[in-house]
């Protein structure tokens, strides 16, 4: 199933969508945990959309299983690279670029939080919009062993992919044409990324 042909009236039949929608899913979700520009909450809500409408009785397990897999072993790749660049005396690219997007006032509050709580707050750190790098950030500078990630990652991408298919669903059961769903979780999944930088900004002036 092609994400983009679900947003038109016209929808591709579900072998068509089955074919091509769960290996673009699972790519989609890899790439965007490895570079953090991807929309995927979106993706995923999206797809829990058209599965909804499917008449197929495990579209939306299946939609489960390929996102929280992709999310987790693209979680895990970075992790990985990171500590490679962690240990190189000229870091690396990849460790430069989770650098970039963990500002420090995040990175320090990550910090503090994962030393009180350890593995409680990887779990919820991808549950919070833009929380997912800076305590990735924060599990490297503490020198996490790649096992103890992956064990606090992998319920972490669990409850991800729940959060993010049950917005798919609520829009898939409110309009009965799969498109319209879309727009739906899309704008919904939107508003909550970009609701904290929102409530950030109206609390720095106030907290200055």
């Amino acid at each position: 199933m092609t994400w983009l042909a679900a947003a038109s009236t016209t929808v591709p039949p579900e072998t068509t969508q089955q074919a091509l929608g769960y290996p673009s899913l699972f790519l989609l979700v890899l790439i965007g945990a490895l570079v953090p520009v991807v929309p995927t909450g979106a993706l995923v809500s999206s797809a829990a959309v058209v599965a909804f409408h499917q008449t197929a009785p495990f579209a939306l397990a299946l939609v489960f299983v390929t996102a929280s897999l992709a999310a987790f072993l693209g979680d895990v790749a970075l992790y990985w690279l990171g500590r490679r660049g962690m240990g190189s005396k000229n870091g690396s690219r990849w460790l430069a670029a989770i650098r970039a997007r963990a500002p420090e006032d995040r990175l320090a509050q990550a910090q503090e939080k994962l030393a009180g709580h350890g593995v409680a707050v990887l779990v919820l750190s991808r549950l919070v919009p833009a929380g997912r790098i800076p305590v990735m950030l924060a599990c490297l500078m503490a020198r996490w062993p790649l096992r103890r990630f992956v064990r606090g990652n992998l319920p972490a991408c669990l409850a991800w992919t729940v959060t993010y298919q049950l917005i798919g669903i609520l829009g898939g059961s409110l309009f009965p044409e799969p498109w319209e769903g879309v727009a739906a979780a899309v704008a919904l999944t939107v508003l909550v990324g970009a609701a904290p930088g929102v409530w950030r900004r109206l609390r720095g002036p106030a907290a200055r």
